[in-house]
């Protein structure tokens, strides 16, 4: 779905917006279809008894994270959710979704580097920083970075790799580099980069519920 579509972060954030407002989706379905259409993609990495390590920002990309999580449990995929921020950050939509997973007993605690060099996961799942990143990451995430990097498992990004400008497709410091990326609506201006491809990997668009003809007309502006 829209694969010739490139968005730019402004255009992204409005038609979330409009979306929400104008067409009354509430933002939890678009998160809700988020996290399937990553689960999907997902599920051609694991299978029943395959393990996903989930690393889990604080904004809503880290609520699709949890919500991830939740669809892949249900598949009989053994998952573990690693925090890169403290719990007590989470709100609206992606506090709803922490809720979810404390309620259904999922493994999830904060993490480190350490622990995630660590991790004996079939595949990572990358739910840290999503559209609205537009300077470096502060540490550790670095070495975040390095020990995904060491571990040499698949990588899923969900809508982009922590650490790119989704406008330039560049790395703001240090950047995660996927296997794959499941990026929503459509792809982001900044997938068109020469360099961007080594970062995102393969690209599938996931299809949230945002109207066909909001996504055509903000294209256009």
């Amino acid at each position: 779905m829209n694969t010739e579509i490139h968005l730019t972060r402004r255009q992204v954030r409005e038609i979330d917006r409009r979306s929400i407002e104008e067409f009354h989706i509430p933002a939890i379905v678009l998160m809700e279809n988020a996290a399937r259409a990553v689960t999907e993609t997902a599920m051609r990495f694991v299978s029943a008894g395959k393990r996903a390590l989930i690393l889990c920002g604080g904004g809503n990309n880290g609520g699709d994270g949890l919500a991830v999580a939740r669809h892949l449990h249900n598949r009989g995929v053994d998952v573990s959710v690693g925090l890169t921020v403290a719990p007590d950050k989470y709100q609206g939509d992606a506090l709803i979704n922490w809720n979810i997973v404390r309620a259904m007993g999922l493994p999830a605690a904060p993490t480190s580097p350490e622990a995630i060099s660590q991790s004996k996961a079939d595949l990572i799942i990358d739910a840290i920083f999503g559209t609205g990143l537009q300077q470096a990451p502060r540490p550790p995430f670095g070495q975040i970075v390095t020990a995904i990097k060491k571990l040499g498992w698949p990588v899923l990004a969900v809508d982009l790799p922590s650490g790119m400008d989704c406008d330039t497709g560049e790395a703001l410091g240090d950047s995660i580099a996927a296997t794959i990326t499941v990026t929503f609506v459509a792809q982001k201006s900044g997938f068109g980069h020469p360099r961007a491809k080594a970062l995102t990997g393969e690209v599938v668009v996931g299809d949230i519920g945002c109207p066909i003809e909001l996504i055509r007309s903000i294209s256009s502006t």
